[in-house]
């Protein structure tokens, strides 16, 4: 008769048994008898609800796979010579990728004699990251490579990961509102 170590349904250490009382064990409390390490003398067994077991395993590997998800850089690109309009509506963009928890990276395209004033794409920079400062934050400070200029924005806080899906209806409107009201006051102020 092979002997285990068995482990209860609680974690305790109920000692070296015969394999046929831990199986009866088992029966009389509706658990599985599951061995966790099969390579130890004796081999170590333990009680407990293998279904939920599995259940708890799925739930957290899911969980995992929405995290990693969550961490994505989100990438959007601005001209340096941008209008108001498509200022507004890409950042925007960048507002509702940092609220939904990603960090974004800010790009300025350069093209031709573009290139040798890189102070105007510094200034877009600056522009997005004060309008967006309420809900992220530059991760340093922007940087030029090859024809491009380049600021990463991560987010303030970590989102809301279960609130975020019903929140994110309610917060976008709020987003795109303030952006349109300076629209309106601008031809009327000049």
């Amino acid at each position: 008769m092979r002997q285990i170590r068995l482990i209860g349904a609680e974690g305790e250490q109920i000692g070296i048994i015969d394999t046929r009382d831990a199986l009866s064990m088992a029966r009389e409390k509706s658990l599985d008898l599951v061995m966790v390490s099969p390579q130890a003398v004796p081999p170590v067994c333990r009680l407990l609800d293998y279904g939920r077991f599995r259940y708890e395993q799925q739930q957290n590997e899911k969980e995992n796979r929405k995290r990693a998800r969550a961490q994505e850089v989100k990438a959007i690109k601005f001209r340096v010579k941008i209008d108001d309009h498509d200022f507004n509506t890409k950042t925007g963009h960048v507002r509702r990728f940092l609220e939904e928890g990603h960090k974004v990276k800010v790009t300025i395209m350069f093209r031709g004699r573009e290139r040798t004033h890189p102070e105007l794409g510094e200034r877009i920079l600056h522009r997005v990251a004060d309008t967006l400062a309420d809900v992220g934050t530059p991760e340093g400070m922007p940087s030029m490579m090859g024809m491009d200029m380049n600021m990463i924005m991560a987010p303030k806080a970590a989102p809301k990961r279960e609130g975020s899906r019903s929140d994110a209806p309610q917060s976008e409107t709020p987003a795109t509102r303030p952006a349109e009201a300076p629209r309106s006051e601008a031809p009327a102020n000049a």
